[in-house]
Parts: structure tokens; sequence; C-alpha cells
């Protein structure tokens, strides 16, 4: 009997999940490169037939990632795209030129994957998943692929790449069971990803971080390059619409100093200034990371214009990332899931909705800095309602009602079970003016979209 896509999804999903666990410690049994060293043997190594661009991070990678591939297509390249988790649907891991993977692909690669997954002991959906996407893109002949690591870095079932560029975003405190508990053990967690004499481009860190990068940089004899060091930037406007930012290299900002010393006119200077449709003052660092890569990546061969950068930079969609569904009240929704990205997006709220009452609508996964997200969140919120994706690791929203009530500095707070009950309520405490803020994870956002955009019997319940 043929295999259905729902079969396919079946059988990948019957494997070892550990996006699905509450894992207590990187055990080298369960983490290891060995495995995806063999079934992409077996398969013929198909994520060696296109050239890549690798990235790992805390925050900001599935931001960096959309933006180079935009790019990259707007400069005429097939490009691939692997991303995870997946928002909407299993297949928007997967994209070529923004399109998802066909779900008649999905089944005939799985079913090559059958008859070789019995010969890799312990397989994993994760690593299952990756080779669909590594073959997908090798089947379809695309010019060049833009892989994001799952987990990590070093021991990611993604980290048998030797990719063009490796870059390596903001990092912060997350997964801290698995990749260690302080900044220098996540940044050698995440510095893995480097391949001896591979370019580097980073985001700007902190000293501890940086430090990791910049000894592994030079012990593998790789180029590093830092965003905000070594490529500057400045926001210059921002609107719901968008913002728009300048950038320049820190050579450029020499040369005209020294111009400027000897006295010469430098007034027919000017930066390069680029708009992206991602809010937040974090996407402006997000979209600078993104543009150093694509120099990197040029200067290795890739060619790509100014032109293709702009226009890709200004037509990237990343959904779910402070993202504004509806007004009066206006309803955002952002995946952030740990301190410091909650602490950006109160950030973007008070940019954008400076003075605004805000309803929070909050649910995490239970082996998050749920304390500290909320330290953020709450001081800004008016009124909380926990909820529970659906999903293994979700927290239970009385045990994050009763962790708020011990935090919290004046809020109402209440839970409701499920997400698009939660956003119904939070619809019933919200005026014209104010703002419901949906997030702690990307499940909840992912039902959340669902519900205000995806589902129109569910928009009818929240609207």
């Amino acid at each position: 009997m043929p295999l259905t896509y729902q079969d396919a999804l079946d059988w990948i999903y019957s494997f070892i999940d550990f996006s699905a666990k509450r894992l207590d410690k990187y055990a080298a049994a369960e983490f290891n490169l060995d495995r995806m060293v063999r079934l992409m043997r077996l398969m013929g190594d198909p994520h060696r037939r296109y050239p890549t661009l690798h990235l790992a991070g805390t925050k900001g990678k599935g931001s960096v990632s959309s933006l180079c591939a935009s790019a990259l297509t707007a400069g005429g390249y097939r490009t691939g795209f692997y991303t995870s988790p997946h928002l909407e649907d299993f297949r928007d891991r997967f994209r070529i030129d923004g399109r998802w993977i066909p779900p008649e692909a999905v089944t005939e690669i799985t079913a090559q994957l059958q008859s070789f997954a019995a010969q890799v002991p312990g397989i994993t959906t994760f690593e299952l998943t990756t080779a669909i996407g590594f073959e997908w893109f090798a089947r379809e002949g695309v010019d060049v692929a833009v892989i994001e690591v799952g987990l990590g870095g070093r021991l990611d079932a993604t980290n048998v790449l030797t990719p063009r560029v490796s870059v390596i975003t903001a990092l912060s405190y997350d997964h801290m069971a698995l990749l260690g508990d302080t900044l220098t053990q996540i940044a050698g967690e995440k510095a893995g990803i480097i391949k001896p004499g591979v370019p580097v481009v980073s985001a700007l860190q902190h000293a501890e971080s940086l430090a990791v990068l910049e000894r592994v940089a030079a012990e593998r004899g790789c180029p590093l390059t830092v965003a905000g060091r070594d490529v500057l930037f400045n926001p210059v406007a921002h609107s719901l619409a968008g913002q728009s930012f300048d950038v320049w290299t820190a050579e450029e900002a020499r040369q005209l100093a020294a111009l400027r010393t000897a006295g010469q006119s430098v007034a027919h200077w000017r930066p390069t200034r680029l708009e992206i449709p991602l809010l937040g003052v974090h996407q402006v660092e997000n979209a600078a990371t993104a543009y150093a890569a694509l120099q990197a990546l040029r200067a290795t061969g890739l060619p790509l214009s100014a032109d293709a950068i702009r226009d890709g930079f200004k037509a990237v969609k990343w959904p779910g990332r402070f993202e504004v569904l509806g007004a009066a009240p206006y309803v955002v929704i952002d995946g952030a899931q740990n301190r410091e990205s909650a602490r950006r997006l109160r950030e973007a709220v008070d940019a954008y909705f400076a003075d605004r009452r805000l309803i929070l609508v909050f649910g995490a996964s239970a082996d998050k800095d749920i304390a500290g997200m909320f330290t953020e969140l709450l001081p800004r919120a008016s009124a909380v309602i926990t909820t529970q994706a659906v999903h293994p690791r979700a927290a239970d929203p009385d045990e994050l009602l009763a962790l708020a009530q011990g935090l919290e500095a004046g809020a109402t707070i209440e839970p409701v079970a499920q997400v698009h009950r939660a956003l119904t309520r939070a619809r019933e405490l919200a005026g014209p003016e104010d703002v419901i803020l949906a997030t702690g994870s990307l499940f909840v956002v992912s039902e959340a979209r669902a519900a205000l955009v995806g589902d129109p019997a569910a928009y009818a319940k929240v609207k």
C-alpha cells in the first residue's frame, strides 16, 4: 500500500523526538554525529551537493537565516532554507525560494529513508527531518542553502556540513541543562559549527561569549567578522510598517576618519541604507549580522549585488516574531522564550506601543526560565492570562499562575487552558486602544497564529 503524507509524518515521529522530552544532560550516547554521518553516507551525501550558510545561536538565528535566504533568492539564486521547529506546518521547515516542500516530496523521501533508517540504530526524529531537507535541496538542484541549527551546534544533526560561512547569532542563557549554565559553556557548544578555515560571522556578543568565539576561530584558522564591531549599523526610523537602518564597515569608518584628519571633504559618502519589515531594534541587529554574513559569502565566490540584499531584506517574511495581527485592540505574537528575548520583547512593546495597556497571554515550556521571562514582562502587563499549548513540554497554566502570583507587580492573573480561548478572554479584557501580546514559546505563537489568521472559525472566536 503506498505511503501517504500522514503515514510519513507518523513514521518520522515514531522515533526518538528530543524536542518533545525534558532532558537533563547532553548525553554523548544520545547526542552525537555518528548516526547522521552514517545516514548521509547511505543517502549519497546530499548535503555536499550545494554550498551552504550554517547558522547557530540562542536568539535571532531564524531571523538572520530568513534575511539571508530572502536576499539570495532576490539575487537570482535557487535558495534552500531549513529551519526548526515549524511554526504552521511540518512542511514549513523546508523551503526553496520561500515555497514549502510539497507533501509528495516528504512522502517520497520518507519512503527512501525507511530503507536506510534500519541500518542506523538509534536514529532520531530530528536527524530524519534534517535528512529530508538535505535530500530535497539536492533533488531540486538548489544553488545555495541556508541551514539553521536545531539545538546547540557541536552535536546538532546539521553539523555534518562544511559550509561556505558559519554564523553565530546572539548568545544568551537557554537550554542550560543541555548546553551549560555559563555563557562560556554555551558559546563553546555553539562554536562547534566553526570549521577549519571557514569564515565566521558573529553578532555582537557579551565579552565572555565573544572571547570563546575569538579563541575557537583563531585555533581553527578562521577569519572572524563581528557585527557591531567590524560591520557597523545605526537605526534610522521605525513604524509598524517596518524600519530602516544604515550599515557600513569599520574599515570605511577608518578611511573617513583619515580623510577628515587630512582636511579632505567626505560629504559625498553615504552609508548603505536598508529597510526591513521586521519590528524591534533587535531585528536591526539581526539584519546587520545577516548583511555581514552575506558579505562574507560574497567573498567566497558567490556574487550578490547590493540591490539583491536591499530587495531581499525589504521582502523578507518571518512570521511569529513581533508580528502585529490586528488592531483595536492590537494583537501581537512573538516567540520570545528566554529572559533576554523577553527583555527585548518588552523594549519593542515600549517602542511601538508606549503607554498602551498590555494584556499578556503567556504559555511556555516547563524547562524554560519562566521566572526570568515573567520578571521582564509582568511589570509591563495590566492583566495576565496563563495558557498551555498542545505540546508535551508545555507548563500547566495553574503552575504558571502560581509562579506569576509570586512575582507580579499589580497585574490581574488568571489561567485559561487553551490558547484560542485565552485569546478570546484577552479580547474580553482589552479595550480598543490596548495591546494583546501572546508569547512565551513558539508553540503558543503557532496556535495563536492559527486562531488569528490560519483558521477562520477560530479567528471568529477571537475576534
